[in-house]
């Protein structure tokens, strides 16, 4: 490999499987940007849906993928005062926002319909070199690992879902649909809020649901409607749809107490198919989660170094960049929960 060119997994067109590796040149940074050295990106199911192509959100391509990393600087635009060369950091997403619209405003710049991500909208990490806005860096502490810090990310729309945008409360029983990456962060960030947590999958989902237990949860294969109405007959205070399809949300319906919260942070494009009558009889909040912002990072930063937060069990390896398919493959068939890649 060159000094000026190295590997990276691109997602080049629509149609299924168009990714590859492809050698690229290492990108110019902005002013206001800073030239980030990868140490390790994680696959998220986005990348695996994009692969697939079975996503709901527009590509830009051809697309460098990859949109949780972290890494050290190699170099900062000249306008660039907070940080330097060296400095051990993960980013954020928002890799382009729109500063005067109205959601930026307010601080909720993940809101911004303009918005555009690393690895569908601008080229992500999943190679040695990307270039990043400095605005989106936060530090990374001494003692915790960049294969750690690489899933900041996903454990920021955990926390964004169960914290920021649902009601949960000490002693609440919560269901969270579906044992990936997500859902059992999510299952973790409920723990953490004293709740009791079960998480529900299928036959398959059988390895994944076991690390689900490592965090203090409860698993069920199929029907948990038992578990539902255990307490008081009435059903779950809330019900976390982190699955990839749009069919579990009739599940949540019949799983969520009266007055109860549908928290859905999963994306299915498929039509529905079913009246959602339920949640007006019941009375119940449903709630779309995405993304997360500045505040959010900080707090996730501050719980994954502290250890109260331990995304370790869930990472079922590490691959070399050039051996992405092997990464994709075994999260792709549930045979690990997140797979973690480093460049080379």
């Amino acid at each position: 490999m060159s000094s000026t060119k190295s590997a990276a997994v691109v997602n080049y067109a629509e149609e299924k499987y168009s990714v590859e590796i492809r050698e690229i040149s290492i990108p110019d940074i902005g002013d206001e940007d800073v030239l980030l050295e990868v140490e390790n990106v994680g696959v998220c199911g986005s990348d695996l849906h994009q692969w697939t192509s079975d996503h709901s959100w527009p590509v830009n391509y051809p697309v460098v993928l990859g949109h949780e990393f972290g890494g050290k600087i190699a170099a900062i635009g000249d306008k660039v005062s907070a940080w330097k060369v060296g400095d051990r950091v993960v980013s954020e997403t928002a890799a382009v926002i729109d500063k005067q619209n109205p959601m930026s405003k307010i601080g909720l710049y993940n809101l911004d319909p303009t918005r555009k991500g690393f690895g569908y909208g601008v080229n992500g990490a999943m190679t040695r070199f990307v270039r990043v806005p400095a605005r989106c860096l936060h530090t990374v502490p001494e003692n915790l690992s960049f294969e750690e810090a690489c899933l900041t990310e996903p454990c920021c729309v955990a926390y964004n879902a169960v914290v920021g945008n649902s009601s949960i409360k000490p002693g609440d029983r919560v269901i969270v649909i579906g044992p990936g990456t997500i859902g059992i962060l999510c299952a973790a960030v409920a723990r953490l809020c004293g709740a009791e947590v079960v998480v529900v999958g299928l036959e398959a989902d059988k390895g994944r649901l076991e690390i689900a237990r490592k965090y203090g949860c409860e698993v069920i294969i199929g029907d948990a409607e038992h578990w539902a109405r255990k307490r008081d007959g009435l059903g779950a205070d809330l019900i976390i749809d982190a699955a990839g399809v749009s069919a579990t949300l009739q599940i949540a319906m019949k799983l969520v107490r009266p007055n109860g919260q549908i928290t859905k942070v999963g994306w299915g494009p498929q039509p529905c198919n079913f009246s959602l009558d339920p949640i007006i009889q019941k009375n119940v909040r449903l709630q779309g989660s995405f993304s997360h912002n500045w505040p959010i990072w900080e707090r996730v930063i501050a719980l994954l170094a502290s250890g109260s937060l331990d995304v370790k069990p869930i990472i079922g390896g590490v691959w070399p960049i050039t051996e992405w398919k092997e990464a994709f493959e075994k999260m792709h068939h549930g045979q690990v929960v997140k797979s973690v890649l480093k460049p080379v």
